[in-house]
């Protein structure tokens, strides 16, 4: 059968699924989409100078960004969370060399993340990118550079992947990043490739009142493995709002192997919207592990889609709220294939008056005999005002499978809290060491010492503050 073929009817059942999902109205006098919109000039889409696949994606997206209004809570994707706040009309893009105005990259951001060197790193910051890639991995045909030069260079490769995972037509956002992207990132390992430090990327996006738009686009062709780990961050700046845009598509071929982690720690006067598709072939293993710490409101879809016999995902997430933070995360496992299996554990620690919100579906195809699916969310509520909703959900289509699901909401048990004091711990102190020991399970599944180390001491920085 076709590989092409195949992979194209793959996407579609995907792009069906995610279409009917029903819409709940809440009130009849509530509109789906609102009049407002951003004013970001047209002429900043890329669809000249570049190939005539790549062309054809940019005015597809600008078209659908076009009809799509910002979305309302009468959308059930959106139901809640709130983007009435959102000063649409404030934004504009960042222009050349405007990083010499702004905040700049803090030293810890920059450090290895293995040792004393990385494989490669990028770092995109306000109208500026550095490249380094190690020369035994250009000589092996690793492909690791920013999205312009991607369109210019590599267009035959990008033109795999662009769109193909995440679509115009999935929602204003991920019509907004496809049709606007300023720049992002383009990593491609080839076929039996095996890669041993890890990779690391770096979107900086301060300065209030900018808009930060990126796409990045991830290719492991069958047979080969790598560590790649993506963070997005920014200080929290006073005087407006910035904006976050983003659309993630990787593919993992057959018998591949990705190791994903990203961490978003941006400041807290960001809004942040992102799309992710990964799609893992025959075969084909995926470790994916989220970390978000940052923005004001964050809502990302996340989807997992197992295309492959045999193939295997597992998606690791942690969060940590405080203050008036609200972070949307809907999750989405696709099993299209029979004999997959796929792993999901949320975990969250909410403080102050912040509130998350998870929605998680485990989707079995027709004929995807043989599935093995899991999902599980938990919370620990660290303040009275705090609030955490917790949705799983299965939609099995397929006899001899085996999917489970759990959700949890709760707060510190006292009764921990005074074994440990009576043991001469004080009470902030044991809430610390009982946070620590709720969060240690996803950190085991970190991979590196080096990555776990940075992203516990982003969430001891928050415990210092918060307990």
């Amino acid at each position: 059968m076709d590989r092409e073929w195949l992979l194209d009817s793959i996407i579609n059942e995907v792009a069906e699924y995610k279409m009917e999902q029903p819409k709940i109205v809440t009130s009849s006098k509530r509109r789906l989409t609102e009049k407002r919109d951003f004013n970001f000039p047209q002429d900043f889409v890329r669809d000249t100078d570049v190939s005539d696949g790549i062309s054809s994606y940019r005015k597809k997206a600008l078209e659908a960004y076009l009809n799509f209004g910002i979305p309302t809570q009468d959308l059930e994707a959106w139901r809640r969370t709130d983007l009435s706040d959102l000063r649409s009309n404030s934004f504009e893009f960042s222009k050349p060399g405007a990083y010499h105005m702004l905040p700049s990259v803090p030293q810890i951001y920059l450090q290895p993340l293995v040792d004393d060197a990385h494989g490669g790193q990028i770092i995109l910051i306000p109208g500026h990118t550095n490249i380094d890639l190690d020369p035994e991995l250009v000589e092996k045909g690793v492909i690791f550079t920013d999205l312009i030069t991607a369109e210019q260079k590599y267009s035959h490769l990008l033109e795999n992947i662009l769109g193909k995972f995440v679509k115009p037509e999935d929602g204003k956002f991920a019509s907004l990043a496809g049709a606007f992207a300023q720049n992002g990132i383009f990593l491609y390992i080839p076929k039996n490739t095996q890669i041993e430090q890890p990779l690391h990327s770096l979107i900086w996006g301060p300065g209030v009142g900018l808009a930060h738009i990126s796409h990045v686009l991830v290719y492991i062709d069958d047979g080969a493995s790598v560590t790649y780990v993506h963070e997005s961050a920014s200080p929290t700046e006073a005087g407006g709002q910035t904006l976050h845009a983003c659309n993630v598509e990787v593919y993992v071929g057959k018998a591949a192997n990705l190791r994903f982690v990203e961490f978003q720690s941006l400041g807290q006067n960001v809004w942040n919207f992102t799309h992710e598709s990964i799609h893992v072939d025959q075969d084909a293993n995926l470790d994916w592990i989220f970390g978000a710490l940052g923005s004001h409101v964050t809502k990302n879809f996340s989807d997992l889609v197992l295309s492959g016999s045999g193939s295997t995902g597992r998606m690791s997430g942690f969060y940590f709220t405080e203050n008036d933070q609200h972070m949307d995360h809907d999750t989405q496992q696709f099993h299209l294939a029979p004999n997959t299996t796929s792993d999901l554990l949320f975990k969250g620690a909410l403080n102050g008056r912040s509130r998350s919100v998870w929605q998680g579906m485990i989707y079995v195809a027709p004929g995807a005999f043989k599935t093995d699916g899991y999902q599980t969310n938990r919370n620990l509520i660290l303040s009275p005002h705090a609030r955490a909703d917790s949705i799983p959900g299965l939609e099995i289509l397929a006899d001899d499978v085996r999917c489970t699901h759990g959700a949890t909401v709760g707060r510190i048990d006292e009764g921990e809290i005074f074994y440990l004091m009576s043991r001469g711990i004080p009470r902030n102190a044991a809430k610390r060491i009982i946070t620590e020991g709720f969060f240690d399970p996803i950190m085991q599944r970190i991979p590196f010492e080096g990555v776990r180390g940075r992203l516990f001491a982003e969430i001891l920085k928050k415990m210092g503050s918060d307990l």
